[in-house]
């Protein structure tokens, strides 16, 4: 299996901030130390909208590229949602990475009635929003008669900036989801298995390095030919330097029903001095295809030196 091998590039996850200016202000630092995306989630939870908050960090910077890590598919209509990010994509000036997802965190659905449908009914629906939301992207009139949505001659505009579209982001921790990622994306996220709603020891089978090889495989099976032109993510969700890895990763590794060894050799785990780090990144990006990294916003100036270092690399 011949791996992707793209350059090195880092994303931040943020949820909000107190205030227009503190938002601009984190934009703007991330922008300043080398990270390549500001990325938001989609989640009814104490958090920003994710479309304001992208267009607000794009008036604050100028190269800084805007993530949405994930749409929640049923919490917007495909034709909807196009519209909204042709129009981020355009006002932007091209930086939008539309991120679409089937949705994952049982509080989105309870909180407001919607029903949450097996994952493998969401993931259906979400493969025909993807399709209308690509076909959308383009000149002309759409019509789609689908299980889950009817679209009958619309025109999608504006035109999105990036042509023939802004790149499209999937994740997921199973198969399907990520056969689905394979076929139809340009970023692929590997993602721990969110299948129970929650991250914790139900989920830390699906973090270690053999699954998420694993992962790799299902998406270049999916992928085909096209496999070696995709870009391979991973979100860290431990992240920190520190000059006692072995340490932390035995306090924290029983959490996620871990070893430390096990803990550590996770790509959802970034934990070490900075040349460490470097190197770690670099082991996977070689096994795994991993180039594009997203850490949390708690860990932006934690991690930089090692942004500094391998960004672009």
């Amino acid at each position: 299996m011949r791996l992707p091998h793209h350059p090195f590039r880092f994303g931040v996850q943020a949820p909000g901030a107190p205030s227009r200016g503190a938002w601009a202000e984190l934009a703007r630092r991330a922008e300043d130390l080398g990270y390549s995306v500001l990325s938001v989630a989609d989640h009814l939870r104490d958090q920003f909208a994710t479309t304001p908050a992208l267009m607000a960090a794009a008036d604050a910077t100028t190269t800084l590229r805007l993530g949405s890590i994930v749409y929640c598919n049923d919490l917007h209509h495909p034709a909807v949602l196009a519209k909204e990010a042709a129009t981020l994509d355009l006002l932007s000036d091209g930086r939008l990475e539309l991120g679409m997802g089937a949705g994952w965190m049982p509080e989105d659905y309870t909180a407001t009635g919607i029903p949450m449908d097996p994952a493998g009914v969401r993931i259906d629906r979400l493969d025909e929003a993807v399709r209308i939301v690509k076909a959308l992207f383009g000149p002309d009139p759409v019509h789609l008669t689908g299980d889950h949505y009817r679209i009958d001659g619309l025109v999608g505009a504006p035109q999105p900036r990036q042509r023939p579209h802004p790149p499209i982001f999937l994740g997921g921790g199973g198969r399907r989801m990520l056969s689905l990622a394979g076929r139809e994306a340009d970023i692929v996220g590997l993602n721990i298995d969110m299948r129970s709603g929650r991250i914790g020891t139900e989920s830390g089978a699906t973090a270690t390095a053999e699954a998420t090889l694993q992962k790799v495989r299902w998406v270049a099976d999916a992928a085909g030919d096209r496999f070696v032109d995709l870009e391979i993510q991973v979100r860290v969700e431990l992240a920190t330097v520190t000059d006692d890895p072995v340490g932390l990763a035995t306090a924290l590794g029983p959490a996620f029903g871990l070893s430390a060894e096990e803990a550590l050799a996770s790509p959802h785990a970034l934990a070490g001095p900075v040349g460490q780090l470097v190197e770690v990144c670099e082991q996977r990006r070689q096994r795994f295809g991993i180039s594009y990294v997203t850490v949390p916003v708690e860990a932006m100036d934690e991690l930089a030196p090692v942004v500094a270092t391998l960004a672009g690399r």
